[in-house]
């Protein structure tokens, strides 16, 4: 009898490596870029990872019951993460977010059946606003369970566990460069801890906000990648406490649009949409890719998530252009060219080869 998996955790991690070989214009010279298909999760990020992992470790525990609400403060991801495996093992979800969060991601914590609560990005300029929201939520929330992906240590461990391991394996040992961004911390700490301990040689490279595209006081409304968070110049009590500061070996800064623009060249040149975090990370990528240091290594990019959660943000879609008239025997029909209108005519058949 065949066996198959009975559960969606099961189903998480083991995602591709993806050489990129048209990518930045073939400018990246003797460097390899390898891309991790971190939207090939059942949930489509690799936060699916990190929500595994708290669960899994939450029910080991004893710190979960039947029909409890789990509840955090999340740009998203992590939400949508936790929502699906909510519904998969019987808890209910509660998510609180920036109001900026794109409506593509909050539609899908919906989908999972979870509630969100949306916060105004202005509140998170305050001194100390992560904290304040948090303890809030907490007090509104008595009896659900927080899943604290800032700080539980779930979230790093399961990226030592599993995507450390599987880019080790996939790479033949082979890996000289880790580029990620860093939301909570689990996924750069984790994975570098993991891959650092079996080659000590191998580099941890963060990417994070330009100063142009930090929110302030003053300019309240920047545009910013959710999930691309500052790291540098930054209090360390103000850092997640799953971010091992330790791990890294360099930072990169990158603007929001050149994160976009990057992302939106992954898309034409390769055929992967990925979101403006994982644009940042391949921009850095590209980068370090064109040093002659590093002729002949070989990087490996943490593409997070998918296009598809942002596509109604500003930006995205670009240079929108007029298409040409339609080849003779099309016509416009609903906003698209097709075929004539199909009717009873007998269905087509395929006389080519076959095989």
């Amino acid at each position: 009898m065949s066996e198959w998996p009975d559960h969606l955790g099961a189903l998480i991690g083991n995602t591709p490596l993806l050489e990129l070989k048209r990518f930045d214009g073939g400018q990246s010279g003797l460097c390899r870029i390898l891309a991790k298909i971190e939207y090939l999760n059942p949930a489509g990020s690799i936060k699916d990872r990190t929500a595994w992992g708290i669960i899994r470790a939450a029910e080991a525990e004893g710190h979960l019951r039947p029909g409890q609400t789990l509840v955090d403060l999340t740009s998203g991801n992590t939400g949508i993460g936790l929502a699906a495996l909510a519904a998969a093992r019987g808890y209910r979800a509660k998510f609180y977010l920036r109001a900026s969060t794109s409506p593509e991601k909050i539609a899908l914590i919906h989908q999972y059946g979870a509630r969100t609560i949306l916060i105004d990005d202005a509140e998170f300029l305050q001194p100390g606003a992560v904290d304040l929201i948090i303890d809030r939520m907490r007090q509104a929330n008595p009896d659900a369970f927080y899943t604290n992906q800032r700080g539980n240590p779930a979230n790093p461990r399961i990226h030592f566990e599993t995507t450390g391991p599987e880019i080790w394996r996939d790479t033949a040992g082979a890996v000289d460069i880790l580029v990620s961004a860093v939301g909570t911390g689990g996924t750069v700490s984790g994975t570098g801890r993991y891959l650092k301990a079996q080659k000590p040689s191998l580099k941890v490279v963060v990417v994070e906000p330009a100063a142009g595209s930090v929110p302030t006081p003053d300019h309240p409304d920047v545009d910013t990648v959710e999930g691309v968070h500052k790291v540098t110049e930054v209090d360390a009590q103000h850092l997640p406490g799953n971010y091992d500061p330790g791990v890294v070996d360099a930072v990169i800064a990158c603007e929001t649009a050149q994160a976009r623009l990057t992302a939106r060249a992954l898309a034409r040149d390769e055929g992967l949409t990925a979101g403006p975090s994982s644009g940042a990370v391949l921009f850095a990528a590209a980068q370090l890719a064109a040093r002659p240091e590093n002729a002949g290594r070989t990087i490996v990019a943490i593409v997070a998530d998918s296009g598809e959660r942002y596509l109604s943000q500003p930006g995205v879609d670009g240079d929108r252009t007029p298409q040409p008239d339609p080849a003779p025997g099309l016509q416009r029909r609903s906003g698209a060219w097709s075929g004539p209108a199909v009717g009873t005519d007998p269905k087509p058949s395929y006389h080519g080869p076959l095989g």
